[in-house]
């Protein structure tokens, strides 16, 4: 099943991050700015969504009521949106916020719940990585060769690129500190980076009662 933001744990995000125990070194450093980044990214994703909509809804006003020809709105709303997925990839990953199977949550323990989050995520950084340097390499050849779009407009396909390559490497960072947080503090620590959300949050309930039985 999939899952989804979970407001009334996310609400109590505060509390968390005050008692989260903090990466070791610059890692903690590092983790604290990437949190700022991902809090701001994901506020300008939204803008940048909204923006989207209202271009859209301008594109369809002055064509097909004002009979006025447009080139450039599809575009500029595809940029957007584009730039909002890709950039707000690592602030998602950070609570675990991507779509999930979790066919296999029911079926293992907890600490081999985390295992199994710990290994998937690094298979998923194998592959953000790769789709990092592609989008670097297509970057690097779209200013190099000035390439550009074939529509009426033809704006230049570095901007698309390089929402694209900054995303994912964000998106690897994210991956690479959750998997550094769960070397450092255990596989107990996989998932639980902000446990607000689905899997993090039904790991953690798991957690909670675990103890409870040891304690009876």
């Amino acid at each position: 099943m999939s899952h989804a933001f979970d407001a009334a744990s996310a609400a109590a995000e505060p509390e968390r991050a005050g008692i989260r125990p903090r990466l070791p070194g610059p890692l903690a450093a590092i983790d604290a700015a990437m949190g700022g980044l991902n809090r701001l990214i994901l506020l300008l994703g939204g803008v940048a969504l909204v923006a989207a909509c209202l271009v859209l809804s301008y594109s369809v006003v002055v064509r097909y009521l004002l009979k006025i020809p447009t080139e450039w709105q599809d575009e500029t709303a595809v940029f957007l949106i584009v730039g909002a997925t890709f950039l707000s990839a690592a602030g998602v990953q950070a609570r675990r916020g991507h779509v999930a199977i979790e066919a296999l949550t029911g079926l293992l323990s907890p600490r081999a719940n985390r295992l199994r989050l710990l290994f998937a995520d690094g298979v998923s950084l194998a592959f953000v990585a790769f789709f990092a340097w592609k989008s670097w390499t297509l970057l690097h050849e779209a200013w190099e060769d000035g390439q550009i779009s074939q529509s009426t407009w033809g704006p230049p396909l570095w901007i698309p690129y390089s929402l694209m390559a900054v995303g994912m490497t964000l998106l690897a960072l994210q991956f690479l500190l959750q998997i550094a947080e769960a070397v450092a503090r255990g596989p107990e620590a996989a998932g639980f980076a902000d446990p607000k959300i689905g899997l993090g949050a039904d790991l953690e309930r798991a957690k909670k009662h675990d103890k409870k039985d040891a304690s009876r």
